[in-house]
């Protein structure tokens, strides 16, 4: 077993349990401030890998995520809230847990080190998409299972990990890892750990999603407009993004059910929402190209 570094006991919370409750929070606190700072001095490795899972989407690949535990289900939020940020097909950007559906829910006992089921679940992978295995220990079996499989059949691998000596940091491609150090409790890596790797999925997935389009600005202009809160935010941006009053944003909106691409063109180039999607077509849907093209003509 190579060294757990997310094992180590910190040094700096030996008294956490004598400590007064807000000396306790300051105490974690102080702690967490580590965090941004190591997942910042990675950032070269968390743009390479935003720029090979935009690549992929570009050629018709998908982003596989893939973890035990804590960061199995950060894998899976993360995917899930893709389809309703960015408005891609759920298919885009799936993920896997050891133990399947019930580990979401709770521990299911020794998932993590079945290579086997690793291999299993792997099958899903082509050679187009890209994998991303997710562990703070780096060392579950389980992902070493996905990668040979991914590797067996020429599939792009990244390692999100919290220690350099663990397995999946020299089994992996591409590696990404945030060494925060001890845990305020030792081994509980849904903190720091846990932290971090939210951190590093939340710019994979927004930093790929911005490089093949799906942003204005600084605007989510995929969105899906399924609520009360959303539709007022659909609202805005259209009003925003087309310089027009709110009410004539949702004249458009509503014509174009719901789109806001469709919806801002139609708005700039006076069209019907038709048109408009033929013209976003032109440009891959992209609505940064279409409106840089109308402005230079």
């Amino acid at each position: 077993m190579s060294e757990v570094i997310t094992e180590y006991r910190n040094e700096n919370t030996k008294d956490i349990d004598l400590l007064s409750t807000i000396d306790m929070v300051r105490k974690m606190n102080e702690e967490d401030q580590i965090v941004a700072k190591v997942v910042g001095d990675v950032a070269p490795d968390i743009a390479i890998a935003i720029d090979m899972i935009a690549k992929a989407f570009l050629k018709g690949g998908r982003l596989f995520y893939f973890g035990a535990g804590t960061s199995g289900r950060l894998g899976v939020l993360d995917a899930s809230e893709c389809p309703p940020t960015f408005s891609i097909d759920p298919s885009m950007v799936q993920a896997r847990i050891a133990g399947g559906q019930d580990a979401m829910l709770k521990a299911v006992e020794g998932a993590e080190d079945n290579f086997e089921q690793g291999l299993e679940d792997a099958k899903v992978l082509t050679d187009k998409d890209v994998c991303v295995v997710i562990s703070a220990s780096g060392n579950p079996k389980y992902l070493l299972g996905v990668l040979e499989k991914a590797d067996e059949i020429g599939c792009a691998t990244i390692g999100i990990t919290c220690n350099s000596k663990g397995r999946i940091a020299q089994e992996a491609g591409h590696v990404i890892c945030t060494e925060v150090g001890p845990e305020v409790i030792a081994g509980s890596s849904r903190l720091k750990a846990g932290t971090a790797q939210k951190m590093v999925l939340n710019m994979l997935s927004t930093g790929s999603m911005i490089k093949i389009g799906k942003t204005y600005e600084n605007f989510m202009i995929d969105l899906k407009a399924v609520n009360e809160k959303l539709k007022d935010r659909a609202i805005r941006i259209v009003s925003q993004i087309a310089n027009v009053s709110n009410s004539d944003a949702l004249a458009s909106l509503l014509k174009s059910n719901w789109e806001i691409k469709t919806s801002i063109i139609m708005l700039k180039m006076d069209c019907d929402a038709d048109e408009a999607r033929k013209e976003l077509k032109k440009y891959g849907g992209v609505l940064r190209r279409l409106i840089n093209a109308e402005s230079a003509v």
